[in-house]
């Protein structure tokens, strides 16, 4: 039986190395793998010595094209998530999907997965949305079968960001705050969960469908928090702050660093008082979700995975 060929862009990233974590064992599909950061595909490489991985630049025309030769899936996972400039964005959201999407017609690839976002229905107006929002019309009008997911906040193995970088600042520092009283709803998804629908997709061919896929559980930020806390060994003091003094710091933090892990952008977001919409998506996909505080437990306690840290 011939091998489904799957290509998937983005993949030394969260969602990337996660998926392949849990796909390259399988005997019915071949990988072809694409990522641009160096130290992130060095990580993969030697989590991954047998998958194949090739280091580009999607929004640059290369000999990463050939690739697409032959493929029978896409999954379009590659996505700047935060910066400072727009920049980055229209690069690595706009033009990297252009590029994608013409490599994918010139090569007759039948079908792609396309990974987008919840802001897409957010309150939010920032660099993310704006390019998330345009990258996801550009795959649905490019004239190829595809399928849309919508992740809310994701954790999981290998999160150099959001819950995993506060998860390692809470072991670092004393005192760990949080913007006013933390009483934010959340709905923060199991990067597991999302890997199996997404693993669903590749296996069973759905044209034409935009799914919403949230955190089938509803927290408050603060209360979210504390339970990282237990499941990652933080010893911080959560400390509620004010939010303009919490933005004051994240700014000047911004004016040292070039790439910084949280961004007052992304505050904003943060506490924008907005649910997002919750589908049956157990069972559209047949996936069984995590219960939070398991996923928490396989995130921060597995004994390989939770030691790595990718780049920024």
């Amino acid at each position: 039986m011939s091998k489904k060929r799957v290509l998937i862009t983005g993949a030394a990233g969260l969602v990337g190395q996660n998926l392949v974590a849990r796909l390259k064992s399988r005997d019915d599909l071949d990988l072809i793998c694409i990522d641009k950061h160096p130290e992130n595909c060095a990580i993969f490489r030697k989590l991954n010595p047998d998958v194949t991985l090739i280091e580009a630049d999607l929004a640059v025309e290369g000999d990463w094209t050939k690739a697409l030769e032959g493929i029978d899936v896409v999954v379009m996972n590659h996505a700047q998530i935060g910066a400072l400039t727009e920049d980055p964005f229209i690069a690595n959201n706009l033009t990297a999907t252009e590029q994608v999407l013409k490599a994918s017609k010139a090569s007759n690839v039948p079908y792609i997965v396309h990974i987008s976002s919840s802001v897409v229905r957010s309150m939010a107006d920032d660099f993310y949305t704006r390019s998330k929002t345009a990258q996801e019309k550009m795959v649905l009008e490019s004239g190829i079968d595809a399928v849309v997911l919508r992740p809310t906040l994701m954790f999981g193995w290998f999160d150099r960001k959001h819950l995993g970088w506060l998860s390692r600042f809470m072991k670092r520092v004393p005192v760990f705050p949080i913007p006013n009283w933390g009483r934010y709803i959340r709905q923060p998804l199991y990067a597991g969960d999302f890997c199996a629908v997404i693993t669903s997709c590749i296996d069973t061919k759905r044209t034409g469908d935009v799914y919403d896929i949230s955190g089938q559980e509803k927290v408050f930020y603060v209360d979210l928090i504390k339970l990282l806390k237990r499941a990652s060994g933080g010893k911080a003091v959560i400390l509620p702050i004010p939010y303009h003094l919490f933005w004051i710091l994240l700014k000047v933090y911004g004016l040292f660093s070039s790439n910084p892990p949280f961004t007052t952008s992304q505050l904003e977001a943060l506490v924008i008082p907005e649910e997002f919409p919750v589908i049956d998506w157990s069972e559209i996909f047949s996936v069984q979700a995590t219960p939070l505080e398991t996923a928490f437990n396989e995130t921060y306690k597995h004994p390989e995975y939770s030691k790595v840290v990718l780049e920024f």
